[in-house]
């Protein structure tokens, strides 16, 4: 099977477009087009289900989603294997992160990497913690920054971070020196990520509270400016609270929340030679 046609299926999935697809993977759309009606000839059934506002897999093709994955995982890990033999560092390494305030460090890194290595080429995936664990183990991704979460993986310890509570600066709590966790069922609460495992809806669970969500939305500079404003209260990392600090207060949780903030690698015998390299540079950054 044509795994340039599975990757270019999975692109135009993760897109919702044939069109977006062919942009992102430098095709036209008639091109891609006739690679996803040949795959769908040689898989002997329909893999999208095509309209005006997209396509999405089929109920089958969705099925061999994880397979279509680990297809094009082992013939990246063929091709860098295949470099390796005749001295070549080549390849693609998938890199996810949930926390932007590593995107300067880790692009410096990267830089460094690259120009060690110039033919292994670096993608970056954003998503949560959780979601990141699931792309590696899918093999989507080969390693992230991540909140530790539990899995079967080796671990590069960054940051012993910490929840903390978002005020706004004139909230009757904001000159306390500690925030107490059961207080967020009681305040109106401002949910970032709904229906995601975050580290927020981690520790809530785990202190077995249920908030009282007045607001939800996936973008911390919204939750913040909310917040400003004086329509609630939400919680946030210590690392991505540096962000955002204009009429909000931050108070530590009471009691403590920590967050082990690392670099979650597959174990050695998964990795692919590029992947392997990059985890073994960054292993050094920080001996």
């Amino acid at each position: 099977m044509d795994t340039e046609r599975i990757d270019a299926l999975l692109c135009a999935i993760e897109e919702r477009s044939l069109t977006a697809a062919a942009k992102k993977l430098g095709y036209t759309t008639s091109g891609i087009s006739r690679m996803m009606v040949a795959l769908e000839k040689e898989t002997g059934f329909p893999l999208l289900v095509r309209s005006r506002s997209g396509v999405v897999p089929t109920e089958e093709c969705h099925q061999l989603l994880p397979l279509m994955q680990e297809m094009l995982a082992l013939a990246d890990r063929y091709d860098q294997f295949a470099g390796e033999l005749v001295g070549l560092a080549r390849g693609t390494i998938r890199i996810g992160t949930s926390y932007y305030a590593y995107y300067d460090w880790f692009a410096r890194l990267i830089a460094e990497f690259q120009r060690l290595y110039p033919g292994i080429k670096v993608q970056i995936i954003e998503g949560t913690s959780t979601e990141l664990i699931d792309a590696m183990e899918e093999h989507r991704a080969d390693l992230c920054i991540i909140s530790r979460r539990p899995g079967n993986y080796d671990w590069i310890p960054l940051k012993q971070d910490e929840l903390l509570a978002c005020l706004p600066e004139g909230h009757p709590l904001a000159k306390r020196k500690t925030f107490p966790v059961k207080a967020f069922a009681t305040e109106d609460f401002i949910e970032l990520y709904p229906g995601k495992e975050t580290d927020n809806s981690q520790m809530l669970q785990r202190n077995g509270i249920t908030p009282r969500v007045k607001y939800s939305t996936s973008d911390n500079y919204a939750a913040y400016a909310m917040v400003a404003a004086g329509l609630g209260i939400t919680c946030t990392n210590a690392i991505i609270g540096e962000s955002f600090k204009e009429g909000v207060r931050y108070l530590p949780l009471s009691p403590r929340q920590p967050v082990e903030i690392g670099i979650a690698i597959p174990k050695k015998k998964e990795l692919s030679p590029a992947a392997k390299r990059f985890a073994e540079f960054a292993r050094e950054q920080f001996a």
